[in-house]
């Protein structure tokens, strides 16, 4: 992949709508956190998505606890989006219409819908990117399947840990 995102960089200067309004920018904490946790799913489409977003809807508390704010990001179109997040009863900031330019920017796998009842157009495969108080890509897990993703109770307890000990950005040897 030419495009993918280094950790120990900065993730791409990505601007997405959000659901109720205004805009989200990956990247930068918009709330009392100084770190974001972005999370792209496949889309309304996908029954693994609905089971990690409410997952991660349960945990949010935990990720504020170690100073991390969340988002999560579809290329859903707006209703898609929004009947998704309310099936789910999700409260996190929801971005939308992420476009096939700004998956490939992300770096992250680009799927074509196997029909019309997925949904009507390509839609980005799993993501999970960390960025830390400086902007800086602390974690970065892309994938190319649905049920492939991080587990996100580790990954709280992960980033508590990282905070509480000043752990290093690791994987910078191939960067």
């Amino acid at each position: 992949m030419s495009n993918k995102p280094v950790s120990g960089e900065r993730l791409p200067d990505i601007t997405v709508r959000q659901l109720g309004g205004g805009k989200l920018r990956l990247g930068v904490p918009d709330d009392d956190h100084d770190w974001q946790l972005v999370v792209v799913y496949r889309g309304k489409h996908c029954p693994i998505c609905k089971t990690y977003l409410a997952e991660l809807e349960r945990l949010a508390p935990e990720f504020a606890k170690a100073g991390v704010g969340v988002v999560v990001i579809s290329g859903d179109p707006e209703d898609r989006a929004s009947s998704f997040a309310n099936e789910i009863g999700v409260s996190l900031p929801v971005g939308y219409d992420l476009t096939v330019d700004q998956m490939k920017a992300l770096g992250l796998y680009v799927s074509e819908p196997r029909s019309d009842k997925e949904t009507g157009r390509p839609f980005a495969e799993p993501g999970v990117f960390v960025i830390n108080a400086e902007g800086l890509l602390q974690v970065v897990d892309i994938s190319n399947a649905p049920f492939a993703r991080p587990d996100l109770a580790s990954l709280a307890k992960g980033l508590k840990f990282i905070r509480d000990n000043d752990y290093p950005i690791r994987g910078r040897l191939d960067a």
